[in-house]
């Protein structure tokens, strides 16, 4: 659950300025045949616009409520803000993840991936079992734990963010609610946790791990 504490940070981001919606950084029909530009195009200007529009409706809320000291409006606005909140910092995350272009990891986080999963093959067969088996709608998860130092998967539902929620620092989402896969897989999610790999931007994953990397307690 939000604090009150990260609800005051929030309103104080509602009176700095609004959410947008991110471009993308390549074109709908980029990321084909793994994911079609039907999906990309809904995904990206109907579901992650959604999220980027209730997130400010409950940010301006808050913030009114924040300037009268209403406390119970507050504390009922949480929900709305955990989750547009987390739709629009996971999708944020997700679109850079994803490219058209062939990568691999670097040779850092190859020899982190390696050390804990002793094999590339190994980790990835891990978080996409991990991902598939998300009940219902949610995301599975490459992070970096700050106090370990050390990669970690997590699974979370709905579009709790990863960082607020575990404190886990995102590296890599595989977004497994069906409308990032429905009109192109129906549901067979695992053929299209195989196929995201395919698509995966290791060289954005691989800065994330190296930023990350600094942030070690």
């Amino acid at each position: 659950m939000f604090t009150a504490r990260k609800l005051t940070q929030a309103a104080r981001i509602a009176v700095r300025g609004k959410h947008s919606l991110p471009k993308l950084p390549y074109d709908y029909a980029a990321l084909e045949p793994i994911i079609c530009r039907e999906i990309m195009e809904l995904h990206h200007q109907k579901h992650h616009q959604t999220y980027v529009n209730n997130l400010n409706a409950a940010e301006e809320q808050l913030a009114e409520a924040t300037s009268k000291s209403n406390t119970s409006k507050i504390i009922q606005l949480a929900p709305a803000l955990r989750f547009n909140g987390g739709g629009h910092i996971n999708h944020s995350i997700f679109w850079q993840n994803l490219s058209p272009s062939k990568s691999a990891p670097s040779d850092d986080l190859k020899k982190a991936i390696e050390s804990q999963w002793k094999s590339f093959d190994e980790f990835k067969k891990e978080l996409s079992a991990l991902t598939v088996g998300v009940q219902g709608s949610g995301w599975g998860w490459l992070g970096y734990n700050k106090k370990t130092g050390k990669l970690q998967l997590a699974a979370l539902p709905n579009q709790d963010p990863l960082e607020a929620s575990t404190g886990l620092v995102p590296l890599f989402g595989i977004d497994v609610w069906e409308h990032a896969y429905y009109l192109q897989y129906k549901n067979v999610r695992p053929s299209y946790v195989e196929a995201i790999w395919d698509i995966a931007n290791w060289d954005d994953i691989s800065c994330r791990f190296q930023e990350a990397k600094k942030l070690t307690a």
